[in-house]
């Protein structure tokens, strides 16, 4: 199976686990009488359209470099990434407003079933986590890394609306608030988890430098293939789920240019098959002057 089948088939398990949950968080807040369920509900409806919008970034990135994009259509996916951090920010947004009003409004004790729920859901978030964040390692997509993350802080919510429903069932009136104020909780976690999903998406836009291990390997597989002597400058940037490579190596100063070219062809091809996620590799070959 392509990395490209495996973001997607990741994505439509987001969406699916997301449309159930919502539905099921939703009742059981508003029967339950939990907005920290409520809360949570609306996360997950805000999930189902950001997992929307990384399958459409997905799709979209995979497209094949043409005229007008010799690098590909990758770029896409730190964009629809960026989409996803704002679909992120407006739940928290919307989440702390009604919380905020909420705690200024008297009404009754959570039902104790809503925690039974949130236990459900919490094992639920954390599987899907886990489950998406491997594709997203599998697969190098930026985007199904950010969906994975929108699981996590989902069970976080989760988490904070399970201990504010336990304070206010044990200590009973006067805590009523207290489901509240870990939706309250939540919504500063969902914040902040949005700025660890943005960080990275920014410095793929930007071309920032931070692939060192990736070029450690470079500079190793390099070595394998007869000719080179060494490698010099390695720059990479990210595209999408691939990466582009400039490589300088060293070669035989006494050698023709034909000759160069042709242990230039056979690094490109050695890299891209020991290193898969290489989708291409500009070669600059250097003399070695030294002897």
């Amino acid at each position: 199976m392509s990395a490209e089948q495996k973001a997607i088939n990741a994505t439509y398990l987001s969406i699916a686990g997301n449309s159930c949950l919502a539905v099921l968080k939703g009742i059981t807040g508003y029967f339950g009488n939990s907005y920290a369920l409520i809360a949570d509900a609306i996360e997950s409806t805000s999930d189902i359209f950001s997992s929307v919008l990384v399958l459409f970034g997905i799709k979209y990135s995979s497209r094949p470099a043409d005229k007008n994009h010799p690098y590909g259509h990758g770029r896409a996916e730190p964009l629809i990434t960026f989409l996803v951090v704002g679909f992120l920010v407006a739940s928290a947004v919307i989440i702390a407003y009604e919380s905020i009003l909420n705690i200024q409004t008297p009404h009754e004790l959570p039902k104790p079933y809503t925690l039974i729920v949130l236990g459900i859901i919490i094992i639920i978030k954390e599987i899907f986590y886990r489950v998406v964040k491997k594709k997203g390692e599998e697969t190098n997509s930026s985007s199904l890394k950010a969906d994975a993350w929108h699981h996590r802080s989902d069970a976080i919510t989760s988490v904070t609306a399970f201990i504010g429903i336990s304070i206010a069932l044990i200590f009973g009136k006067g805590y009523e608030t207290a489901d509240d104020w870990a939706a309250l909780v939540a919504a500063v976690v969902i914040l902040y988890n949005s700025y660890l999903i943005f960080r990275p998406a920014l410095g793929e836009i930007m071309d920032e430098q931070v692939y060192d291990s990736l070029i450690e390997e470079i500079r190793k597989e390099s070595l394998n293939v007869t000719g080179v002597i060494e490698t010099e400058k390695c720059h990479i940037r990210k595209t999408g789920m691939n990466y582009h490579v400039d490589l300088h190596v060293v070669v035989n100063a006494k050698i023709t240019v034909s000759e160069g070219h042709l242990i230039a062809h056979n690094l490109k091809d050695h890299l891209i098959k020991q290193i898969p996620h290489l989708a291409d590799i500009l070669i600059h070959v250097e003399p070695d002057e030294r002897g």
